[in-house]
């Protein structure tokens, strides 16, 4: 009976084991980031602000029903010139009509709530596509620097660390007063400024891609791919770069965050995104001048701007904690 009852239990193990589904990638990285709440009331709010920017021009439409002809800047426009509410001029202040201005206007008349939604599309799309640009080009260097290593990695780093000791935030202001100006296009003017970021801010993800690279290119899977034919840049492509992944990620969500404060903050310094166009930095351009008679001026950009970084960092949070293979077991 004894020797029934040992045998019983590892048959069942057995059992429970082939009946086991193997759960993929993604479920056990979703299973672990769903255990962070702070992440995922993180994740809701970014999607909110996503949504947002991309519904701007239903939420907040160009031209508003009952307008037959808007003034701006004393100047009478036909109705058929689109023009976005965000930038209509109705009165300092004015909240007589709730249901235009439910959040009030600016000090020059312009809808708060209709600037904050067109103002997310830009400060998103200026901290997103910064960060791609800069995430692809650091981790391209990065990858080919601890592949190669040698003079390769020695060359590449010492750049890095050049660049590191650069005060950016001076320079980012000098680049940005001397060229924007001659550029009159908003949409180029918004695009150079993005150019600028990913000039600056591609150091930490090339540093930490050549970390990951360093250990993979001693594997054995990198012999093998070398001794079967693979090129360089094939291995790279197909081995180093998804291994280190994870790492790319969680990088990437931190800078998304770190991009729009240097956005808002050069256009609240008058160097980044300029007026009509809004963004949440260049709103708070010149409110200290109305703190004592409106400070919701300041307040509501502010707290986007807020929530928006707050909610990536716990975002890339919970998913250095999901991505981490040192957690592959819990």
């Amino acid at each position: 009976m004894a020797v029934q009852q040992q045998v019983q239990p590892q048959a069942l193990d057995a059992e429970t084991l082939l009946t086991t589904e193997e759960l993929s990638q993604f479920q056990i990285v979703w299973r672990r980031f769903r255990k962070h709440r702070l992440a995922l009331i993180g994740g809701v709010i970014v999607i909110f602000f996503v949504s947002v920017a991309l519904l701007a021009d239903v939420l907040a439409p160009t031209v508003p029903p009952g307008y037959g002809a808007i003034r701006l800047e004393g100047a009478l426009l036909p109705s058929p010139r689109a023009v976005n509410p965000a930038f209509q001029h109705l009165g300092p202040f004015e909240r007589s009509d709730q249901a235009m201005h439910i959040l009030g206007t600016d000090e020059v008349g312009r809808d708060i709530l209709a600037r904050l939604i067109h103002g997310a599309r830009v400060s998103l799309y200026v901290g997103i596509a910064a960060m791609l640009g800069g995430e692809i080009i650091g981790s391209l260097l990065g990858a080919a620097s601890g592949y190669y290593g040698g003079r390769v990695d020695a060359l590449m780093m010492r750049v890095t660390d050049f660049m590191l000791t650069l005060p950016q935030l001076p320079i980012l202001l000098v680049l940005s007063a001397a060229l924007s100006g001659r550029i009159s296009s908003e949409f180029w003017r918004i695009n150079f400024l993005i150019l600028i970021l990913v000039i600056f801010g591609w150091m930490g993800s090339a540093r930490l891609v050549r970390s990951v690279v360093l250990s993979l290119r001693e594997q054995e899977f990198t012999e093998a791919s070398k001794s079967l034919g693979a090129s360089d840049l094939r291995i790279i492509l197909r081995h180093m770069l998804p291994n280190a992944m994870s790492i790319i990620i969680v990088n990437a969500t931190l800078a998304v965050a770190g991009l729009i404060i240097v956005e808002s903050a050069l256009s609240f310094l008058g160097f980044g995104v300029q007026p009509p166009t809004p963004s949440w930095g260049n709103m708070l351009t010149r409110v200290q001048d109305y703190m004592f008679q409106n400070p919701t001026l300041a307040i509501w950009p502010g707290l986007c701007i807020f929530l928006t970084v707050l909610s990536i960092n716990f975002v890339g949070d919970g998913l250095r904690d999901a991505l981490d293979p040192r957690l592959r077991n819990e």
